[in-house]
């Protein structure tokens, strides 16, 4: 055997009775990548399987998605490396470079970028058509906190028993054409502000996970401005839209195929 010794030893522990020894953890993807070699090559599909298991474990797809696409990819694994590729998507387009590049070729390299341009290309209908914020909420009063209106606020002297009102008028609208909810309903101009910064970031990062991390910005910069209306209601309204925005930029994006034959 001319595989090293770190490699035996988690190789023969694999190769124990579950009764003696638990399986050793395979959360490096250096480690996934010589035991799958070596399981294939001694043909132990039970080890395969479980190394396959390990590859496609969430944690270390989000940290290492293209390290996991380009060993999933090089072992001929269809299910690893199509789910790699869309953990893919939470990155920019143009990768960094990573040492398993070297295990795929320039055409399958390629065949990655093309697919995270199309699903990129696939999301833009969505901010040019908003018909599904209207299908989703109804009518304005299903989203009222995006149409917030003028408010009273009454206030007390503590010493002199003066009693004032104010106006307050709440965060300023969006004058934005394209924004506009029914026909001419103009939403508060900081959920504009989301849309255009939220569609531009996923011209690069095309993926849903992006779209619910990226939400907690505006809900600070809501609750710094100090509106007495928007800031108490925005992390439970946002959070809600941005998960509802998410699933639409899932389904966008999910019929786009990886072209690779396997």
């Amino acid at each position: 055997m001319q595989e090293d010794s770190k490699t035996l030893d988690t190789f023969l522990r694999f190769c124990y009775p579950s009764t003696l020894a638990e399986d050793p953890s395979l959360d490096n993807l250096t480690d996934i990548l010589v035991i799958l070699a070596a399981a294939r090559k001694y043909s132990l599909d039970l080890i395969e399987r479980k190394v396959c298991q390990a590859l496609a474990n969430p944690k270390v797809l989000e940290a290492e998605p293209l390290r996991c696409f380009a060993i999933a990819r090089n072992a001929r694994l269809k299910q690893e490396t199509m789910t790699a590729a869309r953990y893919t998507l939470r990155l920019p387009l143009i990768p960094v470079w990573f040492a398993e590049v070297e295990l795929i070729t320039s055409s399958e390299l390629l065949a990655l970028l093309t697919y995270h341009k199309k699903c990129s290309i696939a999301v833009e209908p969505l901010l040019a058509n908003l018909h599904w914020v209207e299908t989703h909420y109804g009518s304005t009063g299903g989203c009222s906190w995006l149409f917030p209106t003028q408010s009273t606020q009454t206030v007390t002297d503590s010493y002199y028993g003066h009693v004032t009102t104010s106006q307050s008028e709440c965060c300023a609208r969006s004058s934005a054409a394209e924004f506009k909810l029914w026909t001419s309903a103009a939403p508060v101009a900081w959920w504009a502000t989301y849309m255009k910064e939220t569609f531009e970031m996923l011209k690069d990062r095309p993926s849903g996970d992006n779209v619910r991390a990226e939400v907690e910005k505006t809900i600070q910069k809501v609750r710094s401005a100090g509106c007495h209306i928007c800031s108490p209601r925005v992390k439970e309204n946002m959070e809600e839209f941005s998960n509802l925005l998410a699933l639409k930029v899932e389904e966008a994006t999910t019929p786009i195929k990886l072209e690779v034959e396997f």
